[in-house]
């Protein structure tokens, strides 16, 4: 069963910036569990099947210019239909007034209601993006991420392959380190996967026979990042000589990461190999694939095996 993550209400008020116009109670007690939200149009009307108030509810110049539209006593018995069924919170947009009796119903069923100057729609997706990150499935796994030529690297491998001496590497040629060590996941969207590193431990890095270095106070603001979508795979582990690795790069190897298959790739690590190059071509690489270019098929055409045909291989790395 997928964990149910929350985030209070009073950091929901202050990082969108909610004016407050009616709180029950402490709102560091309240709390959201929804990513979605909803417009209550349709239960304004008396349509009530499929409404859950677990979402926020958002009342725009629609939904006010309705409810001024009603006589006295239809609008009444209509806002406190909407109001017996406790959603969550209510957000006036446009700094809008609540019409009477809104705020007595308000405070009569205990809910609470915030209010911005933003437009309806600019308000829904800039909330849409925030509750979708911050109550978004994840998990934590030992690794790096880092930010090369825009693309955001995951580096994966055992303890003591050299990770975080990469990361430093590439941090000196001008890229950004996100997280080592311990890389949150979070899962924003279907296809999409955001890492950032635990608070507590951000913009630390281990070097053995060094110790913790910050990197920000060594390299500076412009060599970390806070987040970054997860663009790509680099698992790195010992040279093996009995093992045939890609030399081509015709498949379409990834990684399964809470559903979302990500671009993965194996890199062989031993002696003289400069690992930070290779990392930055790997991503430049990632990028022109994206972008509809492929180098390897470019040649296979040009050596006439136009027929040649690529396979997808997930690549087990978390047992």
């Amino acid at each position: 069963m997928a964990t149910e993550y929350t985030i209070s209400m009073s950091e929901l008020i202050k990082d969108n910036c909610y004016e407050i116009l009616y709180m029950p109670a402490d709102e560091g007690a309240l709390s959201v569990s929804s990513p979605d939200i909803n417009r209550p149009g349709l239960i304004f009307t008396g349509y009530e099947e499929f409404f859950d108030e677990t979402r926020i509810q958002i009342i725009g110049k629609t939904e006010m210019g309705y409810l001024n539209s009603l006589d006295d006593e239809t609008r009444r018995k209509s806002i406190e239909n909407f109001m017996s069924k406790k959603p969550v919170a209510v957000v006036i947009t446009r700094n809008l007034e609540p019409v009477v009796p809104f705020m007595e119903l308000a405070q009569q069923y205990e809910i609470p209601v915030l209010r911005t100057t933003d437009t309806t729609c600019g308000n829904m997706a800039s909330l849409i993006s925030y509750l979708g990150v911050n109550l978004a499935q994840r998990i934590t796994r030992h690794g790096v991420l880092v930010e090369v030529a825009g693309e955001g690297v995951l580096i994966l491998g055992n303890s003591g392959v050299g990770k975080s001496e990469t990361a430093v590497e590439l941090i000196k040629r001008g890229h950004r380190l996100i997280a080592d060590d311990a890389v949150e996941i979070r899962k924003v969207s279907s296809k999409t996967l955001v890492g950032q590193s635990p608070g507590n431990i951000r913009h630390f890095i281990e070097m053995r026979g060094i110790g913790i270095i910050n990197a920000r106070q060594i390299f500076g603001m412009g060599a970390v990042k806070l987040t970054e979508k997860i663009d790509m795979v680099i698992i790195m582990e010992q040279w093996d000589p009995t093992k045939v690795y890609d030399r081509m790069g015709m498949n379409n190897d990834y990684l399964n990461i809470m559903g979302v298959h990500v671009p993965a790739m194996v890199i062989p690590v031993k002696p003289g190999r400069n690992l930070a190059i290779i990392i930055e071509v790997a991503a430049m690489n990632n990028r022109q694939k994206k972008m509809g270019y492929n180098a390897a098929r470019e040649l296979m055409n040009s050596l006439g095996m136009e027929d040649f045909e690529s396979e997808s291989h997930e690549i087990e790395f978390w047992h």
